[in-house]
């Protein structure tokens, strides 16, 4: 016969459902807040920046930067002590990014100037991909990063293929045009080949003989072709991996009752959509 559980345990076991949970409706309600918190840190950041902006409202943005902080705060306390293992969060990626986006603040007062590292609470923006804790998007970023491992080995291939042909061609711009033209030396050359092969075009260094224009002009070419290659081995490899392996001659249709979604995964139990849960009638064509 278990113990009775301390309010202590009562409480931590609330907080784990609301801070850590992803499906319950507390649990979403708190990412919300949290991803909102999250942009508005952003917001003010960036308006930071901005002169006029800053200079009127400068004691309004370190007070609302201070609140910010001491929620962030409030936080990551909460995930470390509600879970069973609170080192294994402390370590982890999140766990990291968590505590990071709570330092800058208060380093600014010890050391003037830091507070402008609050710029890495962006990386918290990578909580979306929990917040969205959608079946469709969650299989679809599956997919996708099945996609990327399968065509690692290739891409690897590829973009070595790249970096020799920046290395020749780089060379080849560099005996053409030569220091009178800007090509003072064969890495300022790779430099301009890099610039010109991803569309960039700086304009800081450009080909001034006749030759050395028909050269670039076919760089430019060749460098739409680059950028494609990556994407077209990628999409491949997603679409491979889009294709429903169960799927048959005879296709799975059902309607969720509530919303009236189409549900076509034949193992649902509850709807992608609203999540209210399916009933037992189903459609076939």
């Amino acid at each position: 016969m278990g113990g009775i559980k301390s309010k202590y345990d009562i409480f931590r076991q609330q907080t784990r459902i609301i801070v850590h949970g992803t499906t319950t409706k507390a649990g979403r309600i708190f990412d919300l807040i949290l991803l909102g918190v999250i942009l508005l840190s952003l917001f003010l950041i960036i308006m930071e920046t901005v002169e006029g902006f800053d200079a009127k409202y400068h004691s309004q943005l370190v007070f609302l930067e201070w609140v910010i902080t001491i929620f962030f705060t409030i936080e990551y306390i909460l995930r470390v002590i509600s879970i069973d293992k609170p080192l294994k969060y402390v370590v982890s990626f999140y766990g990291i990014i968590d505590f990071i986006a709570t330092l800058p603040m208060y380093l600014s007062i010890f050391f003037p100037g830091t507070s402008v590292l609050t710029a890495v609470r962006a990386l918290r923006l990578l909580r979306l991909f929990k917040i969205i804790n959608h079946p469709h998007f969650t299989s679809q970023s599956i997919h996708l990063k099945e996609a990327i491992n399968a065509s690692k080995g290739k891409i690897i291939v590829f973009i070595y293929f790249v970096l020799i042909c920046t290395i020749i061609i780089g060379s080849i711009m560099y005996i053409i045009e030569g220091k009178e033209s800007g090509f003072t030396s064969i890495p300022t050359s790779i430099y301009w080949t890099i610039v010109t092969l991803t569309t960039v075009g700086y304009g800081d260094i450009s080909p001034q003989t006749p030759l050395g224009q028909i050269f670039a002009s076919l760089v430019m070419i060749l460098g739409y072709g680059i950028i494609a290659v990556p994407t077209g081995i990628i999409t491949a490899e997603f679409a491979k991996r889009n294709i429903n392996p169960n799927t048959s001659s005879e296709t799975f249709k059902t309607t969720c009752t509530a919303c009236n979604t189409v549900i076509q995964n034949k193992e649902a139990l509850f709807c992608h959509h609203c999540g209210d849960k399916l009933n037992d009638s189903i459609v076939r064509s």
